[in-house]
């Protein structure tokens, strides 16, 4: 007869929680009711039982300045036989539900988990849940963080044990990423599905994954079982002609979502039901809210890859290529960055994920201050209840710390980095759902990307307003002369222009209303028209570095990927002097075609960054430009009256010769012979003055544009910069694809010292400092500087 296996739940009274542990009740806390709930799942969940585990145990070693006091919320051993005598396997530390999971705030488990040669260290919240392997040879790293814990019937198989500590963060995303394809493999063999149509099901699949894990807080997968379970809910309650399960909870998702415009009105799971619910039992075995961001996000970067190769190659920037335009750029907090092609979102992720670092610092710099302050020689003499006092205190500071990378905060700075300062457009609607799916992998920024043409404005992407562009505009195509600017290209969902309009008009800059007079006051008209180099070329890359320096705001600066073309053809020397119109040349860098190859590329590239005028700049060469012009021309008015002399003689000539008939002809009685003699003379002297005027006006042009050239050459002069030009022969990647030396990576430490030591750009911003003031709170203080970026 089968025994029913016992189920531990969590028991409350009032204010007060039950601790099978110790055996009694406790007064009811956030970290307290986390702590038993997860007490609940080491039982119900991986096997263990109550006998195995303790709580609350401190050791004597973690009794070090700076350290604090070495404890364990929960400590599990492989069997209660080995409780206290020997070393556990398991240290758990929890805290309570609202805060994030900061690898900083677990210091007092890790420091037991290192003491007792825990091999496991597991940090939650219950929201979120992380597991490290316990780093016993460098007491200040916490260790790789590893994909879970043992349950108790493998606790003691020390060749499952080790292959679970082999799981690292590397492993994991491998192996996800192998999943991913797994699927798509399923959808290509089930439902004969190109490869770009199996990769839409499984977005489809991946966001009704996202939605469920997110709504279920308690993480909870979502799974097949759980799928049924739904299913069989639905099924019961709902009609008969209602759509089946699976496609409604893409409806669900869809309509969750909307805000989004991931998915047209009409948009359907195109897949079997087996097949989705084969999917879904593949990927039960990971939680994406909870599943790490560089897991989940370069795995699917690398299925992305490998999906797309081909046709679609163009649309995936190579990643060295991106880290190093990002590195030169050195985006900051509160700039606000886009790319009008973003394709897969590789620009707009590294930014995210660069500043997102930078803000984790001064965190984690922050809480060292903190440990520093408070954990002194006095605390180390405290009695223990007082210890207690002063980390329970050290806790709330930190816990006012994460507040700042709670994504799901509004007013967090990892919110404002995710919400307010990352855009970017693609024209192909595949791509900008990609772009969406691989940064919410990636830890989110996705509310900013639209499926757009990328020189039209949508939303907040409208000229003067970035701080920073990074992009790889598409080469080589051209925008037709007669693709024209229609109704269909006015935005009309009245509701977000309202929303829109709030955001980002003031009383004295309407500037999203003005946005939209892009489209309204074009229509019918030339898209090209909308640019002055329309005028010079129809290539979309001479656009769109138009494009780009438009939609920056004053000293803004930019990034972006262009055929060396641009740089040396004659036939684009006027879009040149356009673009040195508005801009600086911050830096050339050319890249051997191969990093490009393997993305199906046929050009070389190069790299050119740009720092658009500020007003002074521009104002500084539009009057140097003036004074320089006019000095020409009052120099070259002789060469070109010289050059005329022939001309204007016969001009002379025939004045004086039509004044002679004009003379005659009021007299008494002019003879004939003497008008038809000065009628011959001006038609002879009109015939002579023709060739003579061709030939002036092929002398007058060549001086033109000697007095063009003098004009630029002394411009140059006077607005005199100096342009560094590198050229680089390995870029991180061979025409396979294959990861080779990247002379890159210490190009870009070599330009960093160098716009430090030439001060290139600088900006205002804010550089976020902490401090403890009034009865210990612990708050932000933003010191806005005028400050060199790096310095």
């Amino acid at each position: 007869m089968a025994v029913e296996k016992m189920i531990l739940e969590v028991k409350t009274d009032g204010n007060k929680i039950y601790a099978p542990l110790l055996d009694k009740w406790l007064v009811l806390k956030p970290e307290e009711k986390v702590r038993q709930e997860y007490i609940c799942r080491l039982v119900n969940t991986y096997g263990y039982s109550l006998d195995q585990m303790k709580q609350e145990l401190t050791v004597a070693e973690g009794n070090q300045r700076g350290t604090g006091r070495a404890s364990a919320d929960i400590v599990v051993w492989k069997s209660k036989e080995e409780v206290e005598n020997e070393a556990p396997i398991i240290v758990v530390e929890c805290k309570a539900e609202n805060l994030t999971i900061i690898s900083d705030d677990y210091w007092q488990g890790f420091h037991y988990a290192r003491y007792t040669n825990a091999p496991f260290f597991v940090t939650t919240n219950l929201k979120h849940t992380r597991v490290f392997k316990v780093n016993l040879k460098f007491p200040k790293t916490l260790g790789e963080e590893i994909l879970d814990i043992p349950e108790a019937s493998i606790v003691n198989n020390s060749k499952k044990v080790n292959a679970l500590l082999k799981q690292t963060k590397a492993f994991t995303r491998d192996e996800f990423s192998r999943l991913l394809f797994k699927c798509h493999n399923i959808i290509r063999n089930n439902d004969k599905l190109s490869p770009e149509a199996a990769f839409d099901e499984i977005s489809k699949i991946l966001f009704i994954k996202i939605r469920y894990e997110r709504q279920n807080s308690n993480s909870q997968v979502f799974s097949k079982k759980q799928f049924k379970a739904d299913k069989e809910a639905y099924e019961r309650y709902g009609s008969r002609d209602s759509r089946p399960f699976y496609k409604q909870l893409f409806e669900n998702t869809k309509e969750d979502f909307k805000e989004d415009d991931l998915f047209a009105e009409t948009e359907t799971i195109r897949i079997r039901e087996n097949s989705f619910e084969s999917i879904v039992e593949e990927l039960e075995i990971y939680n994406l809210s909870t599943t790490s961001d560089d897991v989940k996000g370069i795995a699917f970067e690398k299925f992305l890859g490998r999906t797309f190769r081909g046709e679609l190659g163009q649309f995936f920037t190579p990643r060295t290529v991106v880290d190093f335009m990002v590195e030169v750029l050195d985006p900051q907090e509160g700039e606000i960055i886009c790319d009008p092609c973003c394709g897969s979102g590789g620009f707009l992720i590294k930014a995210f994920e660069y500043v997102r670092a930078k803000i984790e610092k001064e965190i984690h710099e922050a809480k060292e201050a903190i440990k520093e302050e408070f954990f002194t020689a006095e605390y180390e003499q405290m009695a223990e209840i007082e210890k207690e006092k002063v980390d329970e205190h050290v806790n709330d500071l930190f816990a006012k710390l994460n507040v700042e990378l709670d994504i799901d905060n509004e007013k967090s700075r990892l919110r404002v980095l995710s919400y307010d300062c990352i855009f970017g457009t693609d024209a192909n609607p595949r791509m900008s759902r990609t772009a969406k799916m691989n940064m919410i992998m990636h830890g989110d920024g996705h509310g900013g990307v639209h499926h757009n043409d990328g020189l039209l404005n949508v939303n907040g992407i409208f000229e003067n307003r970035f701080d920073m562009i990074l992009t790889n505009p598409p080469f080589g195509a051209r925008v037709e002369k007669n693709l024209k600017i229609t109704e269909a290209d006015k935005y009309r969902d009245a509701d977000r222009i309202k929303k829109y309009k709030k955001r980002y008009d003031t009383p004295g800059d309407p500037a999203y209303t003005n946005a939209l007079r892009q489209i309204s006051d074009n229509l019918n008209k030339p898209l090209f028209n909308l640019y002055d180099t329309g005028k010079m070329s129809t290539l979309t890359e001479v656009l769109f570095i138009e494009r780009c320096i438009n939609l920056l705001k004053s000293g803004g600066r930019m990034g972006i990927v262009l055929p060396e073309g641009v740089l040396n053809n004659t036939n684009l020397q006027r879009v040149r002097d356009y673009v040195e119109s508005r801009a600086k040349l911050l830096f050339i860098t050319s890249i051997p075609q191969d990093v490009f190859v393997a993305s199906g590329a046929t050009v070389k590239p190069s790299l050119l960054f740009f720092k658009k005028f500020t007003n002074e700049e521009a104002a500084a060469y539009a009057a140097i430009v003036q004074d320089v012009t006019h000095k020409v021309e009052e120099e070259y008015a002789p060469v070109i009256a010289e050059a005329r002399k022939p001309l204007t003689d016969l001009e002379d000539e025939l004045e004086k010769k039509n004044e002679a008939l004009k003379a005659l002809r009021k007299t008494k009685k002019p003879t004939k012979e003497k008008v038809q003699k000065l009628q011959n003379d001006l038609k002879e002297i009109r015939q002579n003055m023709r060739p003579v005027k061709k030939a002036f006006v092929a002398r007058e042009k060549e001086i033109r544009q000697e007095m063009e050239k003098e004009v630029k050459s002394r411009v140059k002069e006077q607005f005199d910069y100096e342009i560094p030009i590198a050229e680089v022969e390995k870029a991180g990647i061979s025409t396979t694809g294959a990861v080779i030396e990247n002379e890159l990576e210490p190009l870009a430490k070599e330009f960093k010292k160098y716009r430090k030591r030439h001060k290139l750009w600088k900006s205002k911003y804010e550089r976020v400092e902490y401090e403890v003031v009034e009865e210990d709170i612990y708050r932000l203080v933003a010191n806005e500087k005028q400050e060199f970026y790096g310095q």
